[in-house]
């Protein structure tokens, strides 16, 4: 193996490119993010109606850090692309940043020489092109970042949901997970995602979160994006405010089978 996984435009005869690979296991190691493209958040509140799009939510590494002198809100992990658009990513946040400014050029020039915002599909398809065009390349290196690409439709306010990985590969999602623990992020999407509003695609998020994160609310960031006022980052008061009411649910239902049963 040692051969092959020097250069990044040479496979192994087995068909692997190490250096992909290598690049996926930083996502792995990376932060968690969680995305979720829930089709009915644009029907039920009257302050969402029409504009819910997305929740992504993701650990903030460096909040975990006890130093007094350090401003966590300085790391950002979720941003704006355009203002119909965001991103959240996991991996090296290096890259994501070259990555992100990137895609926001990209965004601007779209409007510039077309005169129309991006579409989300277009913008995912251009950093997925990125990504894949720095796998066959001599002299570079895979992007060492996975993302998480929500927002409308500029013409037809559909919401989507994309994920592109370091390989340049992108696929759609109404929910995902990426970065650490991703799998069993997923797992629990797939097993607990309903059609629900707002407010239960939130919790779904953090509860997702939960599964791996054992820190509480202090380790999350959440940003709701919505048509009328693009990207709002939640406070941390909300956030703990939600995190508390679902570990209370989370005891009543564990206390409600201690119980015993009640005799007929």
């Amino acid at each position: 193996m040692a051969r092959y996984d020097r250069a990044i435009t040479v496979f192994s005869p087995d068909g692997h490119l190490f250096q992909v690979e290598y690049a996926l296991e930083a996502v792995r190691k990376g932060n968690a993010a969680v995305g979720s493209n829930n089709h009915i958040l644009l029907v039920p509140f009257d302050d969402m109606n029409n504009s819910v799009v997305t929740h992504l939510s993701n650990c903030k590494d460096h909040s975990s850090i006890e130093v007094p002198l350090f401003y966590a809100s300085s790391v950002r992990k979720i941003v704006n692309l355009d203002n119909h658009i965001a991103l959240a990513c996991a991996g090296l946040k290096a890259d994501a940043r070259v990555l992100i400014n990137r895609a926001r050029v990209e965004c601007q020039s779209h409007r510039l020489t077309v005169e129309d915002p991006v579409t989300v599909e277009y913008i995912t398809r251009y950093i997925a092109g990125l990504q894949q065009k720095y796998t066959q390349s001599g002299g570079v290196r895979p992007f060492g970042l996975s993302t998480l690409i929500a927002g409308f439709d500029p013409y037809s306010g559909v919401p989507a949901l994309y994920q592109t990985d370091p390989s340049g590969t992108f696929s759609a999602w109404k929910a995902n997970a990426t970065g650490r623990n991703s799998n069993s992020m997923r797992e629990y999407l797939e097993k607990n995602y309903k059609e629900t509003s707002g407010q239960e695609t939130v919790k779904l998020a953090i509860r997702a979160l939960l599964e791996v994160v054992e820190s509480g609310g202090k380790n999350i960031e959440i940003a709701v994006m919505t048509k009328e006022h693009g990207l709002r980052q939640l406070e941390e008061a909300e956030i703990d405010a939600i995190v508390a009411e679902i570990e209370a649910e989370k005891a009543a239902a564990e206390a409600a089978k201690k119980a015993p049963p009640k005799e007929t």
